[in-house]
């Protein structure tokens, strides 16, 4: 990656820029879910590409490549030039970069394991064991989990001679459960309502995060202890329909048009469409 990074630079720098960068990201991600028992979604990808920028003639110049061979790179700066020279023709002034110290640092997400060493068999089978222990709970009618890696090393090179290699770590993993009764709904999630919670850090985060565990399942087996009830707000044009329990605690948002049809039913005088 530092070579594909190195040529791009070189390829630049020898047609007599005033400044030239190029920078190499490579990054690989993982996306598991689970439904009911079963795996509702397994991906793995990579993904690889060089960006060039330059200076040349006062004005900037971008290209990219997702190939790294030789020519492919040299093709990029070049083209990157190129553009810089269109562009000066019609720039109102010359580029001009603030004077900051070359940067040469190196830099890594803290983590203790690298969350792609484990397997993927090994992630669904957490998985499904959290999505059996919110299916084993009377009322819960839908079970969703998700686990995401990412991983995103890059190398930044440039013509004032910095030089920065970071690798970043993100991790994430998290469960829903949700109960239907009639026109009633009920959510719960753990241990946040988007997607589950996100670090940058190792697979450490999974496991202290402790996801079968029965306390962190308790909110779960309350999902049917109050029935809920509805109240309907305008917003927009249309009816949403806020679900909140005895208590007044907040569920859940929904577009709720089964509500519009039962009020246009009644013929309510009090809220109309």
């Amino acid at each position: 990656m530092k070579a594909a990074a190195r040529l791009a630079l070189d390829a630049a720098s020898v047609r007599g820029v005033t400044y030239a960068d190029a920078r190499v990201v490579s990054i690989r991600n993982r996306s598991l879910t689970t439904k009911n028992g079963r795996v509702g979604h397994a991906s793995e990808s990579e993904s690889l590409g060089v960006g060039v920028r330059v200076i040349a003639g006062g004005a900037w110049g971008f290209a990219a490549s997702a190939d790294l061979d030789r020519a492919a790179v040299e093709a990029a700066a070049a083209r990157a030039i190129e553009i810089a020279k269109a562009s000066a023709r019609v720039k109102r002034e010359d580029v001009r970069l603030a004077p900051e110290p070359a940067a040469v640092a190196a830099w890594t997400t803290p983590f203790k394991v690298d969350p792609f060493s484990t397997s993927v068999e090994q992630n669904l089978d957490l998985l499904l064991r959290v999505d059996a222990e919110m299916r084993a709970v009377a009322g819960v009618t839908l079970a969703e989990t998700g686990m995401n890696f990412q991983r995103e090393e890059s190398w930044f090179l440039s013509s004032e001679g910095s030089d920065i290699h970071q690798t970043k770590y993100s991790t994430g993993a998290g469960y829903t459960a949700y109960a239907f009764a009639g026109s009633e709904i009920q959510k719960r999630s753990y241990p946040n309502s988007f997607g589950g919670q996100w670090q940058n850090r190792g697979y450490e985060q999974i496991e202290e995060m402790k996801l079968v565990e029965k306390r962190l399942l308790r909110c779960i087996r309350r999902i049917n202890a109050r029935r809920v009830r509805p109240r309907l707000f305008w917003m927009d044009r249309n009816w949403v329909c806020r679900f909140t329990n005895p208590s007044g605690i907040r569920l859940n948002w929904i577009v709720c048009s089964a509500w519009r049809q039962i009020l246009r039913a009644r013929r309510s005088s009090r809220w109309k469409n």
